[in-house]
């Protein structure tokens, strides 16, 4: 397990907006995300730490504007945490390594978990693969 980044360093590495994402909870528009529609084949990993959170094969087209997977990639690279901001109580996610936020998850994805992890792609570095 690597160390994760200092706040100094994430604020120079990232951009504005993926420091607003990872680090102040903050929310790209729905449908501006690089990832959103977005089909290689893949990991995805997290923008501040490098870790890998979600494999390709786990995303799905939710209709929201944002990535979405039906799961993580292995039990602890994503977490949870309850979120009480903007009136609502959700499910907030964020990476396990770096406890940057990633986004929410929901109960109202497709078999078999039957979740929906909601990301901003802000939050995402995509890694290619060859399958």
């Amino acid at each position: 397990m690597t160390v994760p980044p200092d706040e100094d360093t994430l604020r120079k590495r990232l951009s504005p907006e993926q420091y607003h994402v990872l680090r102040q909870q903050g929310t790209e528009p729905a449908f501006t995300g690089r990832y959103w529609a977005h089909h290689e084949i893949g990991a995805y990993h997290c923008a501040a730490c490098g870790q890998a959170l979600f494999e390709s094969s786990a995303k799905f087209d939710s209709g929201t504007g944002w990535p979405s997977f039906w799961q993580a990639l292995t039990p602890g690279a994503v977490t949870e945490k309850t979120d009480t901001g903007h009136g609502m109580v959700r499910t907030e996610i964020l990476c396990g390594q770096c406890s940057s936020h990633l986004g929410h998850v929901f109960p109202d994805g497709p078999p078999p978990t039957g979740l929906r992890y909601c990301v901003n792609s802000a939050a995402l570095d995509f890694i290619a693969r060859e399958d």
